[in-house]
């Protein structure tokens, strides 16, 4: 049987054989403690770079150009408020935020899940902490969108680069388009923290695979067909 000793083994392993890193998680204290501060700064080092790399006026022109018609007097007052210095608050601060309040809530909808669980023995920290190690993917996400930035010769360059594993940055979807919000959340990194987060269901209480990944996937699934409604709206 595979053994994970300690925590950063665990940060490894989760790609490869998580299985055992949910075990090991499940029997561990503070582990977790690891992933998220891996996870959070891997998810915020690409925002950072990417405001310091972008066109500002040119980001500018694109943020305005998909909030409908506006006078010129609301484009300047728009653009003010638009400094690098807000992008970065916007990108890297309120980015952070909201993926430590998203964990909390998907934690929460575990704990729910899982309660009438006849070995429940796992409460809302427990699952709090498990859900940093399913985002871990997170970090091929960020590794792959530095790669980019460092070596991308064009300041006018798409937020999408952001998560390159989504459609919207495959299929070079504008943030104009009414499906870009679908698109961005469409990436093989959303189904790998899914597969992961099935995994680790199944390891942590006595539920079938078929209903963890039930569980896993039914937030996103009601998400991304929600967005998709109000696309064609």
């Amino acid at each position: 049987m595979h053994s994970v000793t300690n925590p950063l083994q665990a940060c490894n392993d989760i790609f490869f054989k998580p299985g055992g890193v949910f075990t090991a998680v499940g029997e561990k204290n503070n582990w977790s403690w690891v992933a998220f501060i891996v996870v959070i700064v891997m998810a915020l080092l690409p925002q950072y770079l990417f405001v310091n790399f972008v066109d500002i006026a040119w980001y500018q022109d694109l943020i305005i150009s998909t909030e409908g018609d506006l006078s010129p007097a609301e484009i300047d007052q728009r653009r003010a408020f638009m400094t690098r210095s807000a992008f970065m608050l916007q990108h890297v601060v309120f980015t952070g935020i909201g993926f430590i309040v998203i964990q909390a809530i998907m934690a929460l909808y575990l704990h729910l899940c899982t309660r009438n669980d006849d070995s429940h023995v796992f409460g809302f920290t427990d699952w709090y902490g498990f859900m940093w190690w399913t985002a871990m993917p997170a970090v091929i996400n960020s590794l792959v969108a530095v790669a980019l930035l460092l070596f991308w010769a064009d300041h006018q360059v798409s937020p999408a680069i952001l998560a390159p594993f989504s459609l919207a940055f495959v299929l070079g979807i504008e943030m104009s388009s009414q499906w870009y919000g679908v698109a961005s959340g469409l990436s093989l990194i959303t189904l790998w923290s899914i597969y992961l987060m099935a995994v680790g269901i199944a390891r942590w209480t006595s539920f079938s695979t078929k209903k963890s990944v039930i569980i896993a996937a039914a937030p996103t699934v009601f998400f991304t067909s929600l967005f998709a409604l109000f696309a064609l709206t």
